[in-house]
């Protein structure tokens, strides 16, 4: 299967079932759109972000039809100056690469550095699907389970109504 095996262990050793899509590279939410059709629920858009002194940094997910703009996301998470964390910090925190940003990247934050901020949104849908760190499949799984799996990084995280 398609990305990084520590997802798939991780997933297993949790007792959470999963359903396996593979697709070409979908690096962008609406090239995704054509592979996603029968999953249950919704995926979910990952962006990681940087404070303005570059020493924390953020995972905002959120329902893939929604947009945020970062002077909107400085409003509701109240963290100051954001901007998108680079490729290298991207690759050093969670150890993936543009295009398959995703909550399962936090299996390689051993040190917990990331928060991650979950729109309340999500809580509407049954299932959510994320990329297995490798923009080429996607896993859908079911909400409650996602939780269980947020619950086991050690990274902390909260719900937050970033759009109405």
């Amino acid at each position: 299967m398609i990305g990084q095996s520590i997802v798939y262990e991780t997933l297993d050793r949790l007792g959470i079932p999963y359903t396996y899509t593979e697709h070409p590279a979908t690096p962008t939410i609406e090239e995704g759109r054509a592979y996603w059709g029968d999953l249950p629920g919704t995926h979910c858009k990952n962006l990681f972000f940087r404070n303005h002194k570059g020493n924390r940094h953020y995972l905002v997910i959120f329902q893939c039809d929604h947009s945020m703009a970062i002077h909107d996301l400085e409003q509701r998470l109240h963290q100051g100056k954001l901007s998108f964390a680079s490729e290298q910090r991207m690759e050093r925190y969670l150890g993936l690469h543009p295009g398959s940003v995703s909550p399962f990247g936090l299996l390689n934050d051993k040190e917990h550095h990331v928060y991650v901020f979950l729109d309340e949104g999500l809580k509407n849908y049954t299932h959510v699907s994320f990329h297995p760190n490798d923009n080429r499949a996607s896993l859908n799984i079911r909400l409650e389970d996602f939780v269980r799996y947020m619950d086991s990084t050690g990274n902390a995280y909260e719900w937050i109504r970033l759009y109405d």
